[in-house]
């Protein structure tokens, strides 16, 4: 589900391109794999976009961009590849003032230091601290992203990391999930922070990417077209509530991988 919200990124950003999307659901929760493992799920998923004559491929997760990005470019050189980590990197660096930025991300993106990397290599003098939230996706797949548990669950995981003389003033939404939690992380941590959603960042790198490559499509509205790899009913009445000019319950065709 966390992937809707880059999808749904793209789709405001470049209408007139035709997305293909494909939720993993029977190997979520990628944050807890291990690193190979997600190598081997993101080439199989590749591979199955790779016969549809795609011309960019999106990492829709940022812990499949964490470590399996650079593997996927290797094995599809005359595609364009793009995770989502960079990009929300390249905003925090921007956007903090202070240069104290927290990471809220699955355990497999922090325990990758990825976006400690990509950070620190724009901006040196920041502070990063990755802080794994692994429960947040839970929250978000179940529908409880706002009310006392959600509120609850952002305080045992980042209270203390916003307050005091050293709180931080930028917080990166580190896994796609979590943009749906926004609001209850305003009401919490205070409407003054900064937060960092990847998945707006990463459609406007998108968006640059193939406009510089001459492959942007203009004009008109583009299709969706919706895969999965378990549970279609339950997978489409959540895309409906991103894409509601496909209706309550959009079609989504079951793929085996």
């Amino acid at each position: 589900m966390g992937g809707l919200t880059v999808a749904a990124a793209l789709r405001r950003t470049i209408p007139a391109e035709n997305l293909l999307y494909l939720g993993d659901v029977a190997r979520l929760p990628y944050g807890t794999k291990a690193p190979q493992t997600i190598i081997q799920y993101v080439l199989r998923a590749a591979d199955f976009f790779s016969r549809k004559n795609i011309k960019m491929m999106v990492l829709a997760c940022n812990t499949a961009s964490a470590h399996a990005a650079d593997t996927l470019a290797q094995h599809y050189p005359d595609m364009l590849v793009l995770g989502v980590i960079d990009s929300g990197a390249e905003q925090a660096a921007r956007l903090s003032i202070g240069g104290r930025i927290v990471v809220a991300a699955t355990e497999g993106t922090c325990r990758s230091g990825a976006f400690d990397h990509a950070i620190l290599g724009r901006r040196p003098e920041c502070r990063v601290t990755p802080v794994p939230c692994p429960l947040f996706v839970a929250l978000v797949e179940e529908g409880l992203v706002e009310g006392p548990i959600a509120e609850a669950m952002i305080r045992q995981y980042l209270a203390d990391s916003f307050s005091g003389p050293q709180a931080a003033d930028c917080l990166v939404l580190g896994c796609t999930h979590f943009p749906l939690l926004a609001p209850t992380l305003r009401k919490v941590l205070g409407e003054q922070l900064t937060l960092v959603d990847c998945a707006q960042a990463v459609a406007e790198k998108a968006a640059t990417m193939l406009k510089d490559a001459d492959m942007l499509a203009q004009g008109g509205e583009g299709g969706i077209r919706l895969y999965t790899t378990d549970a279609p009913k339950r997978f489409s009445t959540s895309a409906g509530q991103f894409f509601p000019a496909l209706g309550a319950q959009p079609d989504v065709e079951l793929i085996d991988l």
